[in-house]
């Protein structure tokens, strides 16, 4: 079973042909909103690909909330760890640019109201061998007591160190398996600027010194790891991308599906690499996730 402590959003999406510059308008192409939340990305992902899932986090009793928690709940993930309390629903204000990047501000609200009781809940339902999954949009006190209450009980933990908080670098080296882009890496490594090489060494270095599997995802370059010693890479599709938003959380939540399954981890590597490609294929962060069967015909 997995376990996800996080964030749960509601994704206000703006579409432009171009990303505007510091102080610059531009004209919008479109707009729509989507179920969101990096935590509810990766609980919706886990669930897709398989996985029993319990979402653990905080919502609003306002209009955006029923929206926030409606494909988790359609999917058939436990929502019985998710508060209702009375801040607003966290929103994410999203702009894509034609060529599919985007830029995101996110307003934590009710997110910012999970506790350190909450993380020992969440945790307390679970069994060894259980896999707990978290990001860093939630009180970075709750994401450390939830990883010291999983290690006292011998539940793995995953964490993504995403958003790049001050605090991503202590926390990405209490999991037991870390999942970072490029640049949250190099905050994790404390080294800016490196190439493929250096970072290799230092992904090397940060597994020998705490044991942990490191996982630096690549963009279209797909996603290298070092686990047990020994350096993963894998690739994902070629691809051109419509929208890159939940691309990483569906990279996360089929990476916990398949450890959890039990799949050898340079097979759920690959898994999780095609199936963030695949989530570049539509808008929007949770709509975009592809299912089970999408990312099997794929492999």
């Amino acid at each position: 079973m997995i376990t996800v402590f996080g964030s749960i959003n509601m994704d206000l999406i703006a579409t432009t042909a171009r990303l505007p510059k510091p102080g610059e308008t531009v004209a919008g192409t479109g707009f729509s909103t989507a179920a969101g939340g990096k935590g509810a990305n990766q609980a919706l992902a886990a669930r897709r690909a398989g996985a029993t899932v319990r979402m653990a986090g905080a919502a609003g009793s306002d209009s955006f909330a029923e929206g926030a928690l409606a494909l988790l709940r359609e999917a058939g993930a436990d929502l019985g760890l998710v508060k209702t309390v009375g801040e607003p629903t966290g929103t994410a204000h999203i702009i894509v640019g034609g060529d599919g990047e985007n830029v995101i501000v996110v307003v934590a609200s009710a997110n910012a109201t999970v506790s350190t009781d909450d993380a020992v809940l969440a945790v307390a339902g679970m069994a060894p061998g259980d896999t707990l999954m978290l990001q860093l949009e939630i009180p970075p006190a709750s994401v450390e007591k939830a990883l010291t209450e999983a290690r006292s009980r011998g539940i793995r933990s995953i964490i993504n160190i995403a958003p790049l908080t001050e605090n991503a670098a202590r926390l990405g080296r209490m999991a037991d398996i870390v999942i970072a882009n490029e640049t949250e890496f190099e905050l994790l490594a404390g080294k800016s600027g490196i190439g493929d090489q250096e970072r290799e060494a230092a992904m090397r270095e940060l597994h020998a010194e705490t044991g942990q599997t490191v996982i630096v995802t690549l963009g279209a370059e797909g996603v290298v790891a070092v686990h047990e010693g020994d350096v993963h890479r894998a690739k994902g599709l070629r691809i051109e991308p419509v929208d890159t938003v939940g691309a990483g959380d569906t990279f996360c939540g089929y990476l916990a599906a398949s450890l959890d399954a039990g799949l050898a981890f340079p097979e759920a590597l690959r898994r999780a690499a095609v199936a963030g490609s695949l989530a570049c294929l539509r808008p929007g962060a949770q709509p975009s996730i592809p299912l089970a069967a999408e990312v099997a015909d794929r492999l």
